[in-house]
C-alpha cells in the first residue's frame, strides 16, 4: 500500500516534568534511520551519565513499519512501551499525526518516592505526551512532480497562469530555448492536472510525468 503523507518533528526539543519528586525529561528528536537513532541514545547517555535510566522508543519510515522500544532496566513495559504509545496516539490539529522519523527518550532522575508498575508507565507517557504537544512539527507529502516544457517566448505569461490557476510550481529552469517548470500535484491526479496545465497554457506546453518527491510543510 501507498503511504502518501506522515508527520515528524521540525527540531529537537526536551521538556521535563517532576512527578512524586522524580525528574523526568523527554528529549525528542527527528531520525532518519536507526543508526542516527541509536547515535542519538548514545549522546544523551553521556551527557546525562549521572542517570540511571533512558528508556526510549522510535518509529521510522512512510509507512512507520519499524519501531523499537527500550526500558533500560526499568520494569518491564513501564517505560518503552508508553513512550511509543504516547508517539503513536498523538493528536494534532489535523486529527492523529501518524509520527514518523521520530525518537524519544526519556531521562530519569529518582526523586525517592517509588511509583510503581503503573505509575512509571503513567509517567513516562505524560512526559512524551506533553513535550509532543510543545514540539513543532511538520508534515510529510508524497506528491507527484510534472515536467512543463514550455517556449521562452512564453514561459513568464504561462508561469503566471500556472500559478494563478491553482498549480504548484516548485521550480524554473532555463534551457536554451525552452523553459522547464516543476509541477507538483497528488499521486492520484497527475493526468488531471496535464490536463489543467495544457488549458492554462494553450496548449503550449509539454507536460511529462517526472518522478515522486516527499514535499515539507508546517503544520
Amino acid at each position: 500500500m501507498s503511504v502518501d503523507h506522515y508527520v515528524t518533528v521540525a527540531s529537537p526539543l526536551r521538556h521535563e516534568v517532576e512527578i512524586s519528586r522524580s525528574r523526568f525529561i523527554a528529549c525528542l528528536s527527528r531520525v532518519s534511520d536507526e543508526n542516527e537513532a541509536r547515535e542519538q541514545i548514545t549522546t544523551l547517555r553521556h551527557e546525562f551519565h549521572d542517570a540511571r535510566h533512558l528508556p526510549s522508543a522510535f518509529v521510522l519510515g512512510p509507512s512507520r513499519g519499524e519501531q523499537r522500544t527500550s526500558d533500560d532496566g526499568e520494569p518491564a513495559g513501564t517505560s518503552g512501551v508508553p513512550i511509543l504509545h504516547a508517539l503513536n496516539n498523538h493528536i494534532c490539529p489535523t486529527g492523529r499525526a501518524e509520527l514518523s522519523d521520530v525518537l524519544a527518550v526519556v531521562v530519569r532522575y529518582f526523586g525517592g518516592i517509588k511509583l510503581g508498575a503503573g505509575g512509571l508507565a503513567r509517567a513516562y507517557g505524560r512526559t512524551v505526551s506533553e513535550a509532543l504537544h510543545r514540539a513543532p512539527l511538520v508534515e510529510h507529502i508524497r506528491r507527484a512532480v510534472i515536467e512543463a516544457h514550455l517556449p521562452t517566448t512564453t514561459a513568464g505569461r504561462d508561469e503566471s497562469a500556472l500559478r494563478a490557476g491553482g498549480l504548484d510550481v516548485l521550480s524554473t529552469q532555463w534551457h536554451g530555448a525552452e523553459c522547464v517548470l516543476d509541477i507538483a500535484c497528488g499521486p492520484g491526479s497527475v493526468d488531471a492536472s496535464i490536463a489543467r496545465i495544457a488549458a492554462l497554457t494553450a496548449g503550449r506546453a509539454r507536460s511529462v510525468p517526472a518522478a515522486y518527491r516527499w514535499v515539507e510543510q508546517a503544520l
